[in-house]
């Protein structure tokens, strides 16, 4: 039977969904990141802490849906990116969701008791929570731009050289390094503007402004450090070669070479992708802006464009190679020759057409209903709040 879309069409439509589940997943839950890694550091009082906590309290649960459809959305839509990316970088992912489990516990228990030491504990392991996966987050992107050292044989089984301690020492290089903290200082600047639009006006709110302008300015330097790094730092990828973009699912049907500048080819290729970097300093200059007149939906709206230019150009610089191999030219996964079948990119989109508009009223309907400030004397007054 022939499908209404074909299949080269399905795999980019894909691609840009899976973008925008990355890109909803940084907005969305990196507020609640960066809040917590300021958390020790913007509020010096206990009722400043449990102000700043309550800022995501309620909405971090859901926020969460975000990173289990990007998992999900990998995991169906590109099962060779899911095989080689989990298996090589498990460790990393291990530490990663040890560090998210200690969002749910640091909230439950932190005001069970009243003593400083056992609530200033909590805090550092919330702190933890929220600064660790910013950081390794980053550190993978920067990996995946680098490439990784995975070959696949003929029969597509994967094999991975030169892991060092099953591979989380390796990750860590100055260029991943510096993608690490270009993505802390992205979600500071998330959080920062995300505490200065909830919490009442006062020195809390100030603090937390403070923290976001140097969060700002640490975006721009580290971000624009980031693209002189690609250009002359001897990173990059190219496609070698004719590839049918409508052909079977095989990675080793095409072949991808390394080559100094070559992830900013594309920009002049298709001119209209300088788009994204463009967003990227745009969003945080204007999220810095806002912080600096303190207006803080603007500083928000600008802090989340920024984050969606800095991702997005990840994107549109490697397009159309998702994860490129050091060791095998072969074996680089690209869009058209890692997804899943044709059919089964019909059928799931399908189905995200059906439930993604209702997540996205969902999500609305709820930061709807719990728009508003966070004051510390409800801390006193409400008994849902932590």
């Amino acid at each position: 039977m022939e499908l209404p879309i074909d299949y080269m069409t399905l795999r980019v439509i894909w691609w840009l969904l899976m973008g925008v589940l990355l890109i909803g997943f940084a907005i969305m839950d990196g507020y609640a990141l960066g809040t917590l890694a300021t958390l020790p550091f913007v509020a010096k009082t206990d009722e400043e802490r449990r102000a700043v906590i309550n800022t995501v309290s309620a909405t971090w649960e859901g926020n969460q849906v975000w990173l289990i459809l990007g998992g999900g959305a990998i995991f169906a839509a590109w099962p060779f990116v899911y095989a080689v990316s989990f298996s090589g970088f498990y460790l990393a992912m291990f530490l990663v969701l040890s560090a998210l489990i200690l969002r749910p516990v640091g909230f439950k228990y932190r005001s069970k008791r009243p003593g400083k030491a056992w609530r200033n504990n909590w805090d550092w392991a919330l702190f933890v929570g929220g600064f660790v996966p910013a950081l390794v987050f980053g550190v993978a992107v920067g990996n995946v731009l680098q490439g990784a050292p995975f070959s696949l044989d003929s029969d597509l089984r994967i094999t991975y050289h030169d892991q060092f301690l099953g591979g989380l020492l390796g990750l860590f290089s100055p260029f991943t390094v510096l993608c690490g903290l270009t993505s802390v200082a992205m979600l500071l600047l998330q959080g920062a503007t995300w505490v200065s639009l909830k919490i009442e006006k006062g020195a809390l709110r100030d603090r937390a402004i403070t923290y976001g302008v140097y969060a700002a300015l640490a975006v721009i330097v580290l971000f624009a450090l980031g693209g002189v790094y690609l250009a002359y730092g001897g990173l990059g990828f190219k496609v070698v070669g004719d590839i049918a973009a409508d052909g079977p699912s095989n990675p080793r049907n095409a072949e991808v070479v390394k080559e100094a500048g070559a992830w900013l080819l594309n920009y002049g290729k298709y001119p209209w992708m300088i788009a994204a970097p463009v967003l990227g300093f745009v969003g945080a200059l204007l999220a810095l802006l806002g912080l600096k007149i303190k207006a803080d939906p603007w500083a928000f709206i600008g802090s989340s464009i920024g984050v969606l230019g800095i991702i997005g150009s990840v994107g549109v610089s490697m397009f159309p190679i998702i994860l490129p191999s050091t060791v095998d030219a072969r074996s680089s996964l690209l869009v058209w020759t890692a997804s899943s079948s044709h059919t089964t990119l019909f059928i799931m989109l399908g189905v995200t057409l059906v439930f993604l508009p209702i997540v996205l009223l969902y999500t609305a309907w709820v930061y709807k209903v719990l728009f508003g400030r966070i004051e510390v004397k409800a801390l006193k007054t409400n008994p849902d709040l932590y």
